[in-house]
């Protein structure tokens, strides 16, 4: 009933990215969690507690259910809101798969959500759009951004300055 199964191209590459950015008892935030996919991978890469939120609360409930199936209720937390709306952490990772318009309309703000030194890690951007993106991230003032690709996606790693 939620979106997200884990196989579309854009969650394989945030969740590779999350493998390489989540340390153990790490602080993530899921932004737009769908089914708890990301949530679930950044909870089994060692995060420390991981806030999933979703604006459909279907999607928030599907979530939940995935979770305590998973045995990840112990460290995994969902909140149904509209993007930032429901986050009430500043989180060292910070991962949306959502799309390219609402990644650059979410890269400034955001920033307020990520510990100094942190990362947004974010996919849904079709590679067309991703100088986009990019620019939105440089003028947000990230650090460093690298991109994978993947079929006809891209998702970036931006992190955020200190």
């Amino acid at each position: 009933m939620a979106f997200g199964t884990g196989t579309h191209e854009t969650t394989a590459l945030c969740a590779a990215l999350m493998e390489q950015s989540v340390r153990p008892g790490d602080r993530v935030t899921d932004l737009g969690t769908g089914t708890g996919i990301l949530a679930m991978a950044a909870a089994l890469c060692g995060a420390g507690s991981v806030l999933a939120t979703d604006i459909d609360p279907v999607a928030v409930k599907v979530a939940a259910e995935n979770i305590a199936r998973n045995h990840l209720d112990g460290v995994i937390r969902t909140r149904q809101g509209d993007l930032l709306q429901a986050v009430d952490q500043v989180a060292d990772v910070v991962v949306a798969n959502i799309i390219a318009d609402v990644v650059c309309q979410l890269a400034a703000p955001v920033r307020d959500y990520i510990k100094p030194g942190g990362y947004f890690i974010c996919s849904g951007i079709a590679r067309e759009r991703q100088g986009q993106v990019r620019q939105a991230l440089e003028a947000a003032g990230y650090a460093s951004i690298e991109v994978r690709e993947k079929g006809e996606w891209a998702a970036m790693r931006a992190k955020r300055s200190l």
